[in-house]
């Protein structure tokens, strides 16, 4: 008796595992980057793309990471399931050189929205004109773990410049040079502007910006060809004219194992929901994300990816699959 009634119960549990549907969502992490910049209300905003466009399928949050080469490492692990990388450092982690030599992330590229010159800021009351001139000081390379800062790093070692490095998050960094700890960091521009932790540092002290020399640029041309040199109009804020900085295309990769209808299904509803965007990133408004992805993508892209570009008609370049 007892084992029919256990025979039962287990026919019982079976019938309704078999008959209850699985979970509508699946849910996804987006891995953006520290809080106060301008990129984790674009990546928020995402967030909200998605979710509105594919209510019974994804359930999109987004997780507060050290950008970059923090959020590849999380992907490598399958932590995030897409992430903000810099095509400079994706390209690295694809190839398995540099900072990735020997342990490549296979993460692949699903779109790149904006350019980002790298500001070297410093007070201008510090008396330093040019880049040289930094040799021995207090200075942020960028948000520990970003790209930023990895790139920082490469140019200056590169221009035999070195820093008395002020390392921590922005927001600790940007304390560091209101309190005259440090003398300036690196920071991404938002377009050719400065970004909107570097104009509240600019509200109360006054900074400026160093371009490149002839020579530093070729330098960096030769040795450092995954990088862009962007022509900067400067201004009032910035103390200068117009100058020279690197820079890279900030995207968004995926992690290596993501699947390809998921890469499709993210790209299609963002590419086609360009005014979400724009509310919580204005660098983006009247931008053709698309055509700027194949135009400077520098490793290959998602094939989930690749079938919406081609759906909508771009050809897609070969070194890109």
């Amino acid at each position: 008796m007892k084992f029919r009634c256990l025979a039962a119960t287990a026919i019982l549990s079976l019938s309704a595992a078999l008959t209850t549907p699985a979970s509508a969502e699946t849910r996804l992490a987006f891995g953006a980057t520290n809080s106060q910049s301008a990129h984790y209300a674009y990546f928020a905003s995402l967030a909200q793309i998605v979710n509105g466009a594919y209510p019974d399928t994804y359930q999109a949050s987004v997780v507060e990471t050290g950008a970059t080469v923090d959020n590849l490492k999380r992907m490598s692990r399958g932590q995030l399931d897409i992430g903000l990388i810099t095509t400079s450092t994706l390209y690295q982690a694809y190839s398995g050189v540099k900072s990735f030599d020997g342990r490549p992330v296979e993460s692949k590229l699903l779109w790149a929205y904006s350019l980002a010159p790298q500001n070297v800021v410093v007070r201008r009351d510090s008396g330093i004109t040019d880049l040289s001139g930094l040799d021995g000081q207090k200075f942020g390379p960028g948000m520990r773990g970003s790209s930023t800062e990895a790139t920082s790093e490469e140019v200056f070692a590169l221009l035999g410049v070195t820093p008395d490095w002020v390392r921590g998050t922005n927001g600790e960094q940007a304390n560091a040079i209101k309190d005259d700890r440090s003398e300036g960091f690196v920071k991404s521009a938002v377009g050719t502007s400065f970004d909107a932790l570097t104009t509240d540092i600019a509200a109360f002290t006054p900074l400026q910006v160093l371009g490149m020399t002839d020579a530093q640029e070729a330098q960096i041309r030769d040795s450092l060809p995954e990088l862009s040199i962007v022509e900067m109009p400067g201004g009032e804020m910035e103390n200068s004219g117009p100058y020279k900085a690197w820079g890279f295309m900030i995207g968004v990769s995926a992690r290596p194992d993501l699947d390809d209808q998921t890469a499709y299904d993210l790209t299609k509803a963002v590419m086609e929901n360009m005014d979400e965007q724009a509310a919580a990133f204005p660098a983006v408004k009247g931008l053709n994300l698309p055509e700027l992805t194949l135009q400077y993508a520098t490793s290959p892209l998602h094939p989930g990816a690749i079938r919406y570009y081609e759906e909508i008609g771009l050809t897609v370049p070969e070194h890109l699959k």
